[in-house]
């Protein structure tokens, strides 16, 4: 008997008229994945690389501008018309959404969007493995098809960005529990006679351990002070990163002083007090909402019993007199 012939008979017996294509379909998303790897695994040609920094030269791009793009995947450099958007604000934007939610690589936005191509994929083979491999027996219509296989697609397909949410929402929210402690010891560290410099790498470091998200942002703010960038730009960039407001109401501050030669102790001190008591407003409010919140629980699983022990009986006696 012919291999191939006998292979496409054993395709149709276990998945039907369509085993031969699904097969296919599978063997050409395997190669497509290998010449990706591969893609992927291969080094630049030199020759590429002289060219690319021969035409960065002549178009004028700053050194400074090439040495902080040196970070990048050369490997994903190639497939950034596919993996990033081509629109300039939408970048920017996708950029801020994923440095909000903790991730600062150059990479991050061509990994995201690779992360959704990816589990897209994943998502349609899933549908078709359920559709055609766990249930061949069952006759589904186009549109039962169309649901089982595009379904799974669209879901993992999003999941990506509901994460990215997610993660920005609790990154938020660890950011605003911290700041009022990292207020207190920023006020320590300027009382006791250091610049504002050495109390942001100061509290950068105390704050490792407890609120790493916090943290990060401090070390951020060092390191750009440190290469020489202005001030006013890396707090206001802080605050953008970070997206929330106690954080750039500081900002805010600190501009001020520095603008009118206030004392910056005294400015610390001021908005630390504010913000203990903004911390103790916070939870005061989560405590009153508390009871609300359980006033439908305690409805929703007390009231059903107690109408059943309360009607129960009397509901049962009526029965009794009918009979």
């Amino acid at each position: 008997m012919n291999p191939i012939t006998f292979v496409q008979d054993a395709l149709i017996a276990q998945f039907g008229e369509a085993g031969p294509l699904l097969a296919l379909g599978f063997l050409g998303l395997v190669l497509v994945a290998v010449a990706v790897g591969l893609l992927l695994n291969q080094p630049e040609d030199p020759l590429k690389k002289l060219q690319r920094s021969l035409n960065e030269s002549q178009s004028g791009t700053p050194q400074k501008e090439r040495l902080r793009q040196a970070n990048r995947n050369e490997q994903l450099q190639k497939f950034a018309n596919f993996l990033e958007p081509q629109d300039a604000e939408e970048l920017s934007a996708m950029e801020l959404k994923l440095r909000q939610a903790g991730y600062q690589s150059k990479d991050a936005v061509r990994l995201f969007h690779f992360a959704q191509f990816a589990l897209g994929l994943v998502g349609l083979g899933l549908g078709l493995v359920f559709v055609y491999v766990l249930n061949p027996d069952v006759e589904y219509s186009t549109q039962d098809i169309a649901l089982r296989v595009i379904g799974p697609g669209g879901a993992c397909y999003f999941l990506p960005r509901y994460w990215i949410t997610r993660r920005i929402e609790e990154r938020k929210q660890a950011i605003t529990r911290a700041f009022p402690d990292a207020l207190d010891m920023m006020l320590v560290c300027v009382e006791a006679g250091q610049s504002l410099d050495q109390a942001i790498v100061r509290v950068a470091r105390e704050l490792q351990a407890s609120y790493p998200e916090l943290a990060e942002e401090f070390e951020v703010v060092a390191h750009e002070m440190k290469a020489g960038k202005d001030k006013d730009k890396v707090m206001r960039d802080m605050g953008t990163r970070c997206g929330v407001q106690d954080v750039s109401s500081f900002v805010t501050v600190m501009i001020q002083s520095a603008t009118f030669g206030t004392s910056i102790a005294e400015a610390l001190r001021v908005y630390a007090g504010e913000m203990r008591d903004k911390r103790v407003m916070r939870a005061e409010e989560a405590a009153n909402k508390l009871p609300t919140k359980m006033t439908l629980a305690t409805m929703g699983l007390t009231v059903p019993p107690l109408l059943i022990i309360l009607v129960g009986p009397s509901a049962q006696g009526i029965s009794n007199l009918g009979k």
